[in-house]
């Protein structure tokens, strides 16, 4: 079973949006099959096999998040992300302007 420790230690390799697929890789080697993401407040939960979860304390404070998504606005906050241009903060706050309240990755 993996712990928040062992995630938070593959967390600290990324240094930009462009190096959050090996971070995938590595927790999923891990056992991690589901992780949700809240905006908000960057809170993640980790999900495993046979109901094993963790959670991970907030990371930053409460953001506001819009009531009507931008699609197009969302798609921009990605892009410019994943090719390494934001930091993560930055990240979260364009989608929580964009109205966007969570991610799943599984």
């Amino acid at each position: 079973m993996f712990t928040i420790e062992e995630i938070q230690v593959a967390e600290a390799k990324i240094k930009s949006g462009a190096d959050f697929p090996n971070f995938i890789q590595e927790i999923k080697e891990m056992g991690v099959i589901r992780n949700d993401v809240f905006v908000i407040n960057g809170m993640a939960v980790y999900y495993g096999n046979d109901d094993h979860t963790v959670q991970s304390a907030p990371a930053h404070e409460d953001l506001l998040i819009e009531q009507q998504s931008n699609v197009e606005e969302l798609k921009e906050a990605l892009k410019i992300h994943q090719n390494g241009a934001t930091d993560y903060q930055t990240f979260c706050r364009q989608v929580a302007s964009a109205g966007v309240e969570k991610w799943v990755i599984d």
